[in-house]
């Protein structure tokens, strides 16, 4: 089916592989098309929990297709077809990690942070280097970012061309861990793994109530928090997950 990617299942969780070797998996049209088309499927799939998106270990992905941008009208850009990629990501209810290794350039970078958890290699480069073509980062790599590092490293990073090694980003909370490259991806499958084996709607409303956190005042959180507390409670795994809990077995979740 795809051209760019690459698509597996372990278990609960799905998995894919931008595969664009000789460009470094950069980000073109096609490649994000395939993406969402993948995690979308993948997000309609009742079997999958999780889902694991990553690259090579030389590159996650070192931003756009440069040679693409070079013959795109602005008019072509208008029309927002690379942006609803970005929103189909963005959208995704299941949980997504990102395992980086290498090059997460540009909109490699604003593809890792689209995700909710980042395990990354201790090879792996995190940059938003769109300056130096004249342009800005259109991924969401000022908004993100800036949350994620704070106001002045982000400012360094765009404006400087400043580039976070694995451990710089750990340490200003960009990435969840950082391992070995060569257990990169194994780690990002475990953890993923360990999120699709929890309850599933209660991983999506959490997902929904943290994600939210960052754009809503402590007061309108608390009630979004509250909300989806109420929902989770009133559900079938909740009370399948109280009843395993009080007879010391693994609950069996519905998702309900």
């Amino acid at each position: 089916m795809y051209e760019n990617i690459l698509v597996e299942t372990y278990g609960a969780v799905g998995l894919v592989r931008l595969n664009r070797p000789k460009q470094l998996n950069a980000l073109n049209s096609a490649t994000l098309r395939e993406l969402a088309t993948a995690i979308a499927a993948f997000e309609q799939d009742a079997a999958i929990g999780a889902m694991v998106i990553t690259g090579s270990e030389r590159a996650f992905a070192a931003g756009a297709d440069i040679a693409e941008f070079q013959q795109t009208s602005l008019a072509e850009l208008m029309k927002g077809l690379r942006a609803d990629q970005y929103e189909v990501l963005r959208k995704v209810r299941k949980p997504l990690v990102a395992a980086v290794s290498g090059f997460a350039y540009g909109g490699g970078c604003e593809l890792a942070m689209l995700c909710d958890l980042i395990v990354a290699s201790d090879t792996a480069k995190f940059a938003q280097p769109e300056i130096n073509l004249g342009i800005i980062p259109g991924g969401g790599g000022t908004q993100r970012l800036t949350r994620q590092v704070g106001k002045y490293l982000a400012m360094e990073v765009i404006l400087a061309g400043r580039v976070l090694s694995a451990w710089e980003a750990l340490q200003h909370g960009l990435v969840n861990k950082v391992v070995p490259v060569e257990l990169y991806l194994e780690e990002a499958l475990e953890l993923a793994q360990t999120i699709a084996a929890r309850a599933p709607l209660a991983a999506r409303l959490a997902k929904d109530a943290v994600n939210r956190a960052q754009d809503m005042s402590l007061e309108h959180g608390l009630g979004l928090e509250r909300s989806n507390f109420l929902i989770a409670f009133g559900s079938e795994d909740k009370a399948e997950g109280t009843t395993a809990f009080v007879e010391k077995r693994r609950p069996e979740w519905k998702g309900r």
